[in-house]
């Protein structure tokens, strides 16, 4: 796998493996064996996952001989800041579709949201924003603007929301095999993630049931329930292995799906207390949107004796800017 892998054009915007870490004080408070592997410290624009799926899609992009990256996201998007921070960097155009989820009333995060945090980086990394009411259709939406740009005369190439494909995914099965080498000595009962455009779980997916297949892997949903997250999670599975010729049935997809109400981007009391309890006992900080509510997940699955035996690893993917966007409590 390591080799089909190295065969695919990557740039190298990550760098060395991200650490990998045991959560001392974490874990003696919970009762139970906490690691962390650190993708919330990859070396751009604040850091965060999105950045391994970037290596992928831009070094696609160049390659087509395209001078604008297009994409789309919420506001508050971790992958949208961080595409605008890869295409800064590559001197190439940004353009980026924004919603606000919350524009159709009920929750209101304050003024914050629509100005600070990943919005207000985005205008440093010189980023053309276009609003829309909403993102229903973000495929279609995203076509349209690449040929309103193609129109103008740029040469466009379109990053899918959260760089959420075949290609992008690769950088999570990439992840995996950091996971693999980095924790030979430990022998990881789970693995838990956010799972929200499903790239980094599918990736994830791929690349350890190949690695690691006695490990379980399990994805708290961010934004939809389980029933709607699976298929998108099996369709990207898919398609990351048949990329990388892999044959083998795919392994089950394990979801929790009790952890994101209200509503995607949302805060709920969980999260907000999950975020406090790593901050405190271990300096690292999660966000609203994802990280926080995945460890939600997994305090709550220790809780109620979710896990199988063994250390249990947790992908921390980033998104400390939003904390900046919300207020500071729910």
């Amino acid at each position: 796998m390591s080799d089909q892998l190295a065969a695919v054009p990557r740039l190298d915007l990550v760098g060395p493996a991200t650490p990998l870490e045991r959560l001392d004080r974490l874990s003696d408070y919970l009762g139970h064996e906490i690691y962390i592997k650190r993708d919330d410290t990859t070396p751009m624009a604040l850091g965060g996952n999105k950045l391994r799926k970037l290596e992928f899609l831009a070094a696609d992009a160049l390659r087509e001989g395209a001078d604008t990256l297009v994409t789309a996201g919420a506001i508050q998007s971790n992958h949208v800041r961080q595409t605008a921070a890869v295409a800064a960097r590559l001197g190439l155009h940004c353009v980026a579709l924004l919603e606000n989820p919350f524009a159709a009333g009920g929750y209101q995060p304050g003024d914050n949201y629509l100005a600070n945090g990943n919005r207000r980086l985005l205008d440093l990394f010189n980023t053309e924003v276009v609003m829309c009411d909403a993102l229903h259709d973000p495929q279609a939406q995203l076509r349209d603007e690449a040929e309103r740009l193609e129109a103008q005369g740029f040469r466009p190439y379109v990053i899918p929301v959260g760089g959420s494909n075949d290609l992008g995914g690769l950088g999570y099965v990439q992840c995996a095999l950091e996971i693999a080498d980095q924790g030979q000595q430990v022998a990881f009962g789970s693995v838990v993630v956010a799972s929200g455009s499903a790239g980094t779980h599918a990736g994830l997916a791929v690349g350890l049931q190949q690695l690691m297949p006695e490990t379980a892997l399990i994805g708290v949903t961010v934004s939809r329930k389980a029933q709607d997250q699976r298929p998108k999670v099996e369709t990207l599975q898919q398609a990351i292995a048949a990329r990388l010729g892999l044959t083998d049935a795919p392994a089950p997809i394990t979801l929790w799906d009790e952890y994101f109400a209200p509503q995607y981007g949302e805060p709920n009391e969980e999260g907000m207390a999950a975020i406090k309890l790593l901050a405190s006992q271990e300096g690292i900080l999660l966000d609203p949107v994802y990280s926080g509510k995945a460890m939600a997940g997994l305090i709550d699955g220790l809780a109620r004796k979710r896990f199988a035996s063994g250390p249990i690893l947790f992908v921390h993917t980033g998104g400390a800017p939003a904390l900046f966007a919300y207020p500071p409590a729910v």
